[in-house]
């Protein structure tokens, strides 16, 4: 096996690991499940780097970086398999954005789905994920009555100031000109 083989299996391992290919049909994946395999695969290269069986200079350095950037990594990689209906893996989420592009095209007619993206921001796969769910109206009413007031509140201000943060990123690189008009202006104003 050459030096780019081996370390391709070693995140091609590490892929297999967290996305649960290796349990049994059926099976219902918890956290707990995959920490534990993706761990023991973690310390089987950890002892790999540490003996030094085999390996080059080279494939040292880059196994000690993939397992610094893993170990790093580890705790947002291992939260999502007790969320039901998350995507596992990256190709999963794809599809589930292309889909919701997909059916915001048929809806509107529009080619181009910045507007709407830039309107409701992440919000747009929540609207999905419950759509999907077969949530109701009454439903949502239970779910958003436990929301306190002041969660709303802070979680709607949120929202907004990161639209508006995208508003302006989108604005400054399609209309560029307008938008340093804008600040030129609204700049001499506040000094006049």
């Amino acid at each position: 096996m050459s030096q780019i083989e081996r370390m391709r299996k070693w995140v091609l391992d590490t892929e297999s690991i967290l996305s649960g290919e290796w349990a049994g049909e059926g099976t219902v994946l918890t956290n707990q499940m995959v920490a534990e395999r993706f761990d023991q695969h973690i310390s089987i290269l950890q002892a790999k780097l540490m003996s030094g069986e085999n390996l080059t200079e080279e494939e040292k350095e880059c196994l000690r970086h993939f397992l610094k950037i893993t170990g790093n990594l580890r705790s947002r990689l291992i939260v999502c398999y007790d969320v039901p209906k998350l995507p596992r893996t990256d190709n999963d989420m794809e599809r589930s954005i292309r889909s919701i592009k997909t059916r915001y095209r048929r809806i509107s007619g529009r080619k181009n789905w910045n507007a709407y993206l830039l309107r409701y921001g992440q919000s747009i796969s929540y609207f999905d994920f419950f759509e999907h769910d077969g949530l109701d109206q009454d439903a949502f009413l239970k779910m958003f009555c436990r929301v306190s007031h002041q969660d709303w509140h802070a979680t709607r201000e949120h929202h907004r100031s990161i639209q508006s943060d995208r508003l302006n990123v989108f604005r400054f690189r399609h209309k560029q000109d307008a938008f340093l008009h804008n600040l030129q202006d609204r700049w001499e104003h506040t000094l006049g």
